[in-house]
């Protein structure tokens, strides 16, 4: 039998929506999953039908922040989602506007922020629905994330979450686990231009990879790639605080990072940092290959 989404969205850019559709087993998803209604995927029913009268639902998906006085189809997205929520089996809060609050924390409407954070800070309105959420940050999420956490639902497993409900499956490493860029980065050999496949981006360009939970240099974008595998800094995107001003630039003190790596003492970093620029690598000074 095939389980029931409904798809309904807070304050959203509709980007996790249209990141879902380059799953690339959206043939069999569909087959296994029907929408009840999806803002673009064909579904039965419409969105004012769905904000108007309750249609029976599996797992109700959030997209976007949640702020009083924001309105779906002409009824208050906050009435829409209390309309549902007691009876669905799962909630999944998709993205991290959904999640934490994202962009739309400093929109017009005052109390924007996530389902169930504000940041960090756990919100009081659906606290009880608290059991039923599982959530993928990220801006946008990544559809093999959201797929295979729907598959796990739909199977009746509950995925390990951490403190912010994300399963743990994913959300366990930093986005620096896995980079191609981490040799770079333990002999401290700077990156110098968007773009090149040589050097660390975390010393100049505020690579937060380190310091970001996150898959997306073990389940590859499009199968193929992530940020800083092509050359572009990660930018913390499924963090609580996302997004944060001057994203390109590492801030520091003396010379230091102001931000390190999770659990990285400052004194233990300057030691290690003093050991390995005593290093000189020729081969990481060299282009891979020249163009």
């Amino acid at each position: 039998m095939k389980t029931k989404l409904l798809w309904i969205q807070g304050l959203a850019c509709n980007g996790n929506a249209h990141s879902f559709l380059n799953y690339p087993q959206m043939a069999q998803f569909l087959e296994d999953f029907t929408f009840v209604h999806h803002p673009i995927i064909d579904s039965p029913f419409t969105l004012e039908e769905i904000v108007s009268d309750y249609h029976p639902t599996d797992i109700l998906l959030i997209e976007g922040a949640i702020a009083e006085g924001f309105t779906r189809g002409g009824e208050e997205i906050i009435s829409v989602i209390k309309r549902y929520a007691p009876y669905v089996k799962k909630i999944v809060t998709i993205g991290s506007c959904a999640t934490f609050g994202g962009v739309f924390k400093n929109s017009p409407y005052p109390d924007g922020g996530g389902f169930l954070f504000h940041e960090e800070q756990k919100r009081e309105r659906f606290a009880s629905y608290a059991d039923k959420v599982v959530s993928i940050s990220g801006c946008p999420i990544h559809p093999d994330l959201l797929a295979t956490t729907l598959y796990m639902l739909k199977e009746q497993i509950d995925p390990p979450l951490d403190a912010f409900h994300r399963p743990k499956e994913f959300f366990a490493y930093t986005v620096h686990n896995g980079c191609t860029r981490n040799e770079y980065f333990e002999y401290k050999v700077d990156n110098h231009r968007f773009g090149e496949k040589e050097g660390c981006m975390f010393y100049d360009h505020g690579c937060q990879a380190p310091f970001t939970h996150g898959s997306c240099n073990k389940i590859l974008w499009n199968e193929v790639n992530s940020k800083t595998r092509a050359g572009q800094p990660c930018m913390g995107c499924t963090e609580p605080h996302f997004p944060r001003q001057n994203l390109f630039v590492t801030k520091k003190n003396m010379g230091i990072p102001q931000y390190l790596p999770f659990d990285v003492p400052k004194r233990a970093y300057l030691t290690l940092s003093g050991v390995t620029k005593a290093f000189k690598i020729s081969r990481l000074e060299k282009r891979l290959f020249d163009v």
